[in-house]
């Protein structure tokens, strides 16, 4: 399972990567994996303010669908709307091409609250 380093993690398998005041936001390669191949991806709404482990995106893949939640607070500021035609990139790149939205975050700080890539390791050994 690919767990890059450098980004911060959620144990609900959301991955983020600080780039500038603003932070990536996408599913884990676990997580595209246990969905399966996915069909399609509801976007949040740019200028929508989230509160951390607020659900904002909607992931369905041909077993199930699956909420996606903000990892930190913060305010929508790009969605993927490549992922509108080819939600598949969920699946083929999850850590790049694959990502779902961009948020500005209201404090940098509570990305210090995530997982980094050892922490989330063990997550997923926990549930295994």
């Amino acid at each position: 399972m690919d767990i890059p380093k450098y980004r911060f993690y959620t144990k609900t398998h959301e991955w983020a990567l600080p780039e500038g005041d603003t932070v990536l936001v996408g599913i884990t390669d676990y997580a595209q994996d246990a969905l399966g191949d996915v069909v399609y991806v509801e976007l949040p709404e740019v200028g929508r303010v989230v509160e951390k482990g607020e659900a904002v995106a909607v992931v369905e893949s041909v077993k199930t669908a699956s909420d996606i939640y903000a990892p930190v607070a913060g305010e929508i500021v790009e969605v993927n709307l490549a992922l509108e035609k080819t939600p598949e990139l969920v699946n083929q790149d999850p850590y790049g091409e694959g990502w779902i939205f961009r948020l500005k975050p209201r404090d940098m700080g509570d990305l210090d609250e995530l997982l980094d890539a050892e922490g989330y390791q063990e997550v997923l050994e926990s549930e295994a």
